[in-house]
């Protein structure tokens, strides 16, 4: 999802009020990013506080390569990797987590043995094969058994769209509300959902009626899902002591545009890429009785914020044994007052750019291949700046290319290197990257590996529903990353 898809960020057929009101009742977030343009990566951040360089969730296979978790993947999220959801067990937190998990599905990586609770989702995202034939359909999980296989026992309709998995979803999330409100336990609720990753998909009620198609529908179903979670919560007379956040994993894929992509609003690119509408994403931040309402922060935020944010509000502090970049934003929430801390964008093992301030510095530019480009495959449709937007990898490290976010936040402009605001700004950034680079200790990389004996053959559970798959024998591989 892109930050111009919500009505309370400008997209300006205003179908997503639910979303909009939780907004004007909270706290919405101007400059917030993701740590990684793509899934995997960013979802580990999320739940480890750590930029993906550090827990592992890059590749070494080629530089700045976009790396993920499909389903031959050999790797998976370390155990020695501190999750969220294991330090909030030391709380005394129930924790689930629905949807999507992507941070590997052979059984070491498993949620549950991550600190969750309950699961109820897929291991993978619900891309192909489709048919469960020539290789297997992703499974869907209740807690440590599969249930069933996308597009067998779980529907998705790739010729209408139909598919009723957020309906699901959100049932699955009030259920657990209700359970843990009755038994008064603390928790963690990480609602994860596919929606809206291609194959694009939303529920019969939804199905055409939106201004923007079918991507438009999985919106507004989303919309409506996070209101009835909301209504939920103050239903059970418990949304004051209850912490929303909403956000997004990597901008808008522009490449499945215009049937299947959203929009980054003013902002360059697409998922995938390092520009703003790669890694900047709609957030707000919801809870009655704390946040005044109809605040709108400034606050340079980042998705490994939350992990801090989410301990500092059980009481707990931070891991001290290793580096963790997120920052704890209760007191740019609470108390309207700015952190300053830079935003480091990372592509694989390579930092692209660094944000400090409005001011952004490229050291690395590159969309996409040239060879991938006269194919048809574009992660800048439309948007593509001469010298900017790069199908080879071309290094800026001598002089980096300099934009400010305030005046120009589409990166169309960059200053002029003999500039004194281009030299004062350098000599500052400089200094942060030094410093940055100086406490890197990158970890083990996970994504390199990739074997097809690994997929979700038969994975726990496929015996009592008669759905094992006999696997082919292991031949591991370097996986290729195109981009």
């Amino acid at each position: 999802m892109g930050w111009g898809d919500l009505g309370a960020f400008g997209e300006p057929s205003k179908e997503t009020p639910n979303l909009d009101q939780m907004a004007s009742e909270g706290m919405l977030f101007l400059d917030f990013y993701t740590a990684n343009p793509l899934c995997s990566p960013s979802r580990a951040a999320l739940l480890t506080g750590r930029l993906p360089i550090r827990n592992g969730f890059y590749t070494t296979n080629a530089h700045a390569r976009n790396a993920y978790t499909p389903q031959d993947i050999v790797g998976g999220i370390p155990d020695s990797e501190l999750l969220l959801p294991e330090l909030l067990k030391k709380a005394g937190y129930i924790n689930k987590i629905i949807g999507k998990w992507h941070l590997g599905h052979r059984p070491q990586f498993h949620p549950l043995k991550h600190g969750f609770d309950e699961w109820f989702g897929s291991p993978n995202c619900h891309f192909g094969p489709y048919d469960n034939r020539e290789l297997p359909n992703i499974p869907v999980y209740r807690d440590w058994e599969m249930i069933g296989r996308y597009y067998e026992d779980f529907k998705i309709d790739l010729k209408t769209g139909e598919a009723n998995l957020t309906q699901i979803y959100l049932q699955e999330a009030l259920d657990f509300i209700s359970r843990q409100q009755a038994s008064q336990q603390p928790f963690f609720l990480y609602w994860a959902i596919d929606a809206t990753h291609a194959p694009v998909y939303a529920s019969k009620h939804f199905l055409g009626t939106s201004q923007r198609g079918l991507y438009g529908d999985a919106v507004r179903e989303i919309d409506d899902s996070v209101g009835k979670i909301l209504k939920h919560l103050q239903k059970l007379g418990i949304s004051e002591n209850t912490f929303v956040f909403f956000t997004s994993d990597n901008g808008a894929a522009l490449i499945s545009a215009p049937k299947q992509g959203g929009s980054n609003g003013r902002f360059l690119c697409g998922k995938q890429t390092t520009f703003e509408g790669g890694m900047r994403e709609p957030a707000i931040a919801w809870w009655p009785g704390h946040i005044p309402a109809g605040e709108v922060s400034h606050q340079l935020g980042n998705v490994m914020d939350l992990f801090t944010t989410s301990l500092s509000l059980a009481g707990l502090q931070p891991p001290s044994d290793r580096q963790i970049d997120g920052i704890d934003l209760l007191p740019a929430i609470l108390q309207g007052r700015l952190i300053d801390r830079p935003i480091f964008y990372y592509r694989g093992n390579e930092m692209m750019a660094v944000r400090v301030g409005l001011y952004k510095a490229h050291y690395w530019t590159w969309s996409n291949s040239w060879e991938e480009y006269g194919k048809g495959i574009d992660f800048c449709p439309g948007q593509n700046v001469s010298g900017v937007t790069t199908h080879t990898q071309e290094e800026h490290t001598t002089l980096p290319l300099l934009f400010h976010l305030g005046r120009d936040p589409g990166e169309k402009y960059p200053l002029s290197f003999a500039s004194a605001e281009y030299q004062g700004a350098m000599e500052r950034i400089s200094g942060v990257v030094q410093q940055h680079k100086e406490t890197m200790v990158p970890g083990e990389p996970q994504l390199n590996v990739c074997d097809k004996a690994v997929m979700n053959w038969s994975p726990p559970g496929c015996e009592k529903l008669g759905k094992c798959l006999k696997p082919p024998k292991s031949d591991p591989k370097k996986c290729f990353w195109p981009h």
